[in-house]
């Protein structure tokens, strides 16, 4: 719009394309890094964690799905 002679804020547009239901185009292709299969059973706790926490700060649990290779 301001390269049209139009003075107008970058947060007028926004909420006027939002109003309006456009949208930008995203460049470059999406990264799609999971593809669930919805009908694959669950797997079973094969390691038997027991989520029950006693008190707070009592359990603490924690899930990674990446870890840096050690050289070597």
């Amino acid at each position: 719009m301001q390269r049209e002679g139009f003075d107008i804020a970058r947060c007028t547009v926004e909420r006027l394309m939002r109003d309006l239901g456009l949208q930008g185009v995203i460049r470059g292709k999406p990264v799609k890094t999971t593809m669930s299969d919805k009908t694959a059973p669950c797997p079973l706790d094969q390691v038997n964690r027991q989520f029950h926490a006693p008190a707070p700060n009592m359990l603490w649990v924690s899930d990674f799905t990446y870890g840096a290779p050690r050289p070597g």
